[in-house]
């Protein structure tokens, strides 16, 4: 019998200006899906909540310090590579200069987002979005 996987936490970070564009980054050189964009985030390690991870991660790779998480939607993704369940929190507030500290990029997208290729867990996010703004159109370019 073919036992599941486990389930890796990740805390992702889902940052949004007041006019509504969010962040994405790109996944650095050397990781599994290398130059796709995604949300900004990472491992839940032992004894974090979703909240301390999400503030740790964006510290070590995009230089910020956020305010407050608000926990938004969760979503179970089974990877070639990993089976991950992805906490996503909007965080409206931060401080400090954006820094891509893994040599990744960054983006300020909105809807339809331009940047591509999107990591598949990063496409029900786009969704969400669309859902939440009344946008009838495309969420992503392919």
């Amino acid at each position: 019998m073919n036992e599941p996987r486990p389930i890796t936490e990740v805390a992702v970070g889902v940052l949004v200006k007041p006019d509504g564009q969010f962040l994405l980054t790109s996944r650095p050189e050397g990781k599994v899906y290398a130059g796709y964009w995604e949300f900004p985030g990472g491992k839940v390690e032992p004894g974090e909540s979703v909240e301390q991870a999400l503030a740790r991660e964006l510290r070590e790779e995009i230089g910020i310090q956020i305010g407050a998480a608000h926990p938004w939607q969760t979503l179970v993704m089974d990877y070639p590579h990993a089976r991950v369940r992805l906490n996503f929190c909007k965080v409206f507030d931060w401080t400090g200069e954006f820094q891509m500290l893994e040599g990744q990029q960054m983006a300020w997208a909105a809807l339809p987002v331009h940047v591509k290729p999107v990591l598949p867990g990063t496409i029900p996010v786009l969704q969400w979005f669309a859902t939440e703004r009344g946008h009838a159109g495309p969420t992503h370019l392919d």
